[in-house]
């Protein structure tokens, strides 16, 4: 049916963004249409909200990767012939190396992914950062093998992650994404700030296709979860490996916000405001079961408004993955996860004593003039940091209560969040910075 003038067009499962519920009436909403751009009215009824992405091992960002197999058994998978039927191997006479397999006319013909200067290629006429950015190419452009990539052949017990992510409408459009500067670097990739349909956001690209496929299965979980404390997933695109689009924090991360600011500009009830939003955001984490595994000052960031949110969710968890413990944060890592590598909503709760000793002290390094070693060493004994200079006594408390050598003394995050609103409450109103309000902020549920 066509759309009225002014009304939205668009077809079953593509995905649009709400923008506002219509002033005239609650049952329509002006939207944006993810593809186009253009913005409309539809009715309520219309729509729903994107699914949530089941955690599944069978998920893959390469579902024609069949691992290590021979040349026959290739052959084999790809029958009967159809012109563009591809998978890629592991080459068995050459262990550590790729074989593209391209069904073409009665034959399959077998070409060698060679890696040159850390890229791969197959005539070196043109290279790539991996797998997903060479299948990406040939599927648009032939160039030099005998005919453009049409239809992969699955490995059997595999899902499209690609068609999955689609199905639920977390798939972003290439073409509507503008990438600018670099904001940041993480172990595994760039942080980059950019616009997705005039909308400001950050953006961590992972070229290496194996972490990728890692960070695949935590982004999986990052679309169960919303909350106004948490830094929100806005979707993901398939380009030369997994771009992770995500809202843009235009103040940056806590450790540096608090570092370049100082005593002077950030005011007692502002650092308590801090605190609260964290804990808002991970008791809504522990209510869902979730552990973070890297909480700290720098994985938290700021909004425009002020408003704090926890950060590389899930993706820190994926960082970790095939790490030995000697990778982790030490100083904000909990004994027993330290030992065992037990991580729980308790491991969380006493990260978050180093982040509040972190945030009472404008974003010093904790432990200071401290080795790791010395540090594990001594926490182990029962050291415990000081506190900050002009901490009040009440938060200290509440930092040494998360530092319980018991998991099971520390308090829950819930516990933590009424005890620092009833400190925010009891805290004189003082003048905060860049004309944010000294209150509890609020912000609009996305």
């Amino acid at each position: 049916m066509k759309p009225k003038p002014g009304e939205l067009a668009f077809r079953k499962g593509e995905v649009v963004t709400i923008l506002e519920a219509c002033e005239q009436s609650k049952s329509w909403y002006r939207a944006k249409h993810h593809d186009s751009g253009q913005e409309g009215l539809l009715a309520a009824g219309a729509v729903r909200e994107r699914e949530a992405i089941p955690t599944d091992p069978k998920l893959s960002l390469m579902p024609w990767f069949h691992g290590k197999i021979s040349g026959q058994e290739a052959v084999a998978l790809l029958q009967p012939a159809e012109d563009g039927l591809f998978l890629v191997r592991e080459s068995v006479r050459h262990p550590g190396d790729y074989v593209l397999c391209v069904s073409h006319g009665q034959e399959v013909v077998h070409y060698r992914v060679l890696h040159h200067g850390g890229r791969l290629t197959i005539d070196e006429s043109v290279s790539f950062y991996n797998l997903i950015d060479m299948i990406e190419h040939y599927m648009k452009d032939k160039g030099a093998i005998c005919t453009k990539l049409m239809k992969p052949k699955r490995k059997h017990g595999t899902k499209s992650a690609e068609e999955e992510l689609a199905k639920a409408g977390w798939l972003l459009n290439l073409q509507q994404l503008t990438l600018g500067t670099q904001i940041g670097e993480g172990e595994f990739g760039a942080v980059l700030q950019g616009e997705y349909l005039g909308q400001k956001v950050a953006v961590k690209n992972i070229k290496c296709d194996v972490t990728a496929q890692a960070f695949l299965d935590e982004t999986a979980v990052m679309t169960k979860i919303q909350h106004k404390n948490l830094v929100r997933l806005l979707g993901v695109i398939l380009h030369q490996g997994l771009y992770i689009v995500m809202e843009y924090m235009s103040k940056g991360n806590l450790v540096n916000f608090l570092r370049t600011r100082g005593r002077a500009l950030v005011h007692k009830a502002q650092l308590l405001q801090f605190s609260l939003h964290v804990a808002e955001g991970m008791d809504y984490l522990e209510g869902k079961k979730l552990v973070h595994r890297d909480l700290a000052a720098r994985n938290i960031l700021i909004s425009e408004d002020h408003v704090a949110k926890v950060s590389d969710f899930g993706l820190a968890k994926a960082e970790r993955r095939g790490l030995d413990t000697s990778r982790l944060p030490v100083k904000w890592t909990a004994p027993e996860a330290l030992r065992h590598g037990k991580f729980s909503s308790k491991s969380d709760v006493w990260s978050f004593g180093i982040l509040l000793w972190e945030v009472f002290s404008y974003g010093r390094a904790p432990y200071p003039k401290m080795s790791l070693k010395e540090v594990s060493e001594a926490v182990e004994q029962g050291y415990r940091m000081q506190p900050p200079e002009g901490c009040p006594a009440s938060v200290y408390a509440l930092m040494g209560s998360c530092w319980e050598a018991e998991p099971t003394r520390r308090p829950a995050f819930r516990k933590l969040l009424e005890k620092l609103a009833k400190e925010l409450r009891n805290t004189a109103t003082e003048p905060v910075p860049e004309g944010s309000s000294a209150g509890p902020q609020s912000l609009q549920e996305p």
